[in-house]
């Protein structure tokens, strides 16, 4: 019988390694694995949706841009994301879980320490910053790498849970990167590098800032994870080259969890980035009919409103969507995924439903746009919420439906097209009315509600899961 330091004879790539052999099993190392990749997801997620925290305030600290060139700019690190994840995904069998990793912590370097240095000066042409937008989605093409190869070291039984924990967590850090901005930029004795800046907030006097804080502060992290990974994770072998992975495509199961990813991590990671523009659009310094003009200069115009600060409410929406992703995974372990996925959906037409009226704000006076404000952030909130339980749920359906080396490939590809949500909703919130683009939301979910029922969730149903 093998043991586990048989196992551990290949140096960095283990030996017959079987997570559903309990006498072989090394569930020390499983668990290891997944608390470094983890925390090094985090970090990822911060890379990824660190401009998201930066953009709405670029204008506040001495840049000229268009709403437009705004939301394009948001929407740029979804766009990486999705191509950076089509990479990822056949990384895991060819490079293991330690170099992997490893190196990839080690990138996420690069577009966190251009942000750090473009926000001290507004002097940054347009086409550098959406290169550093771009660059960001390293952060959130490593998902598509990550949550496979941590697959690889746990029995099915435990997937639900082991990736929800991974995912959700990991997810955490697009509001931990939201929610800590505002403080860090205040901590001038954190400016080891740098001088301040002044940003300038409507009807309010300017603010001295240190908004290279929110970038740098995250680097040395990124090389602890790094040299956490290098030296402490290994690597499970998986019998399969790239061509090989692309097997998956043949299985009809891989287009239709595609499907419903999409409408679970593409709203989470799609609202996550254009919440705060979204926010100041509809109910800040981004509407004419309450403030005109920009800067010093800026003027309000509705008597008595209180314009919302974006950082004091964005993080919530990640807050909650994680949240809810962490704690309802090992309820998809005892009940199965499917029918978590279809309240999921259904919870998601109910709160977008909901939500559509406060897309039209009443600009008549200070109580209506405050009333409707709170309406807008309850509605979105909610959406958050389902949109979390279903970015669970999903993970667990995934594990049960397809055989291991497929398992994997399918949570790579629905992840790397799921990434393209922020890049979606960026360019959706462009050409459209926020209302439109949230009744063709409601029309996806309908769909997906009907594909969970008849594939997944009915009695009966083809591949339970």
């Amino acid at each position: 019988m093998s043991t586990v330091d048989d196992r551990r004879t290949g140096g960095e790539w283990l030996q017959s390694w079987d997570p559903e052999n309990e006498q072989t099993w090394d569930k020390g190392l499983a668990w290891r694995t997944l608390w470094i990749t983890t925390f090094c997801l985090t970090l990822a997620f911060v890379a990824w949706f660190l401009p998201s925290a930066i953009i709405p305030k670029l204008n506040g600290l001495g840049y000229e841009f268009t709403k437009g060139q705004l939301y394009w700019m948001a929407a740029m690190p979804g766009l990486s994301a999705g191509l950076f994840r089509l990479v990822w995904m056949v990384l895991p069998p060819v490079m293991g879980t330690r170099k992997m990793v490893s190196l990839t912590s080690l990138l996420l370097i690069a577009s966190t320490l251009g942000w750090g240095v473009r926000v001290q000066e507004p002097s940054a042409p347009y086409w550098e910053l959406m290169v550093l937008a771009f660059l960001a989605g390293i952060g959130g093409g490593a998902f598509s790498g990550f949550m496979p190869s941590t697959s690889y070291f746990f029995p099915k039984r435990m997937q639900g849970t082991a990736l929800g924990l991974q995912a959700g967590i990991g997810n955490f850090g697009v509001s931990l990167v939201q929610l800590l901005t505002p403080y860090l930029i205040a901590i001038g004795a954190l400016a080891v590098f740098g001088g301040n800046q002044q940003l300038q907030v409507p009807g309010q006097p300017p603010t001295e800032v240190w908004y290279q804080n929110a970038a740098f502060v995250w680097i040395p992290l990124m090389v602890v994870g790094a040299a956490l990974a290098w030296t402490m994770l290994k690597s499970v072998p998986i019998k399969a080259n790239i061509r090989q992975q692309f097997d998956i495509f043949s299985n009809q199961d891989t287009w239709w969890m595609t499907l419903l990813y999409i409408m679970t991590f593409g709203t989470f990671s799609g609202l996550s980035a254009q919440f705060g523009l979204l926010m100041a659009n509809l109910y800040g310094i981004g509407n004419e009919a309450i403030v005109r003009g920009t800067g010093p200069d800026a003027e309000l115009l509705v008597s008595g409103y209180d314009v919302p600060d974006v950082v004091a409410f964005v993080f919530l929406g990640p807050l909650i969507g994680a949240g809810a992703r962490v704690l309802f995974s090992p309820l998809t372990d005892r009940m199965g995924g499917a029918v978590w996925t279809l309240i999921s959906g259904l919870g998601l037409i109910a709160s977008i439903a909901v939500t559509i009226p406060a897309l039209t704000p009443d600009t008549s006076s200070a109580e209506a746009l405050s009333g409707d404000f709170r309406h807008f952030l309850l509605g979105m909130l909610a959406i958050f919420l389902f949109a979390g339980i279903g970015n669970a749920s999903t993970f667990k359906q995934m594990p049960m439906i397809f055989e291991r080396r497929q398992a994997g490939g399918v949570i790579g590809w629905t992840a790397a097209i799921a990434a393209f949500g922020p890049f979606l909703f960026g360019v959706g919130l462009t050409i459209m009315s926020p209302t439109l683009f949230y009744l063709i939301g409601i029309a996806w979910a309908v769909m997906c509600v009907a594909i969970t029922w008849m594939r997944y969730a009915r009695p009966g149903a083809p591949k339970p899961g």
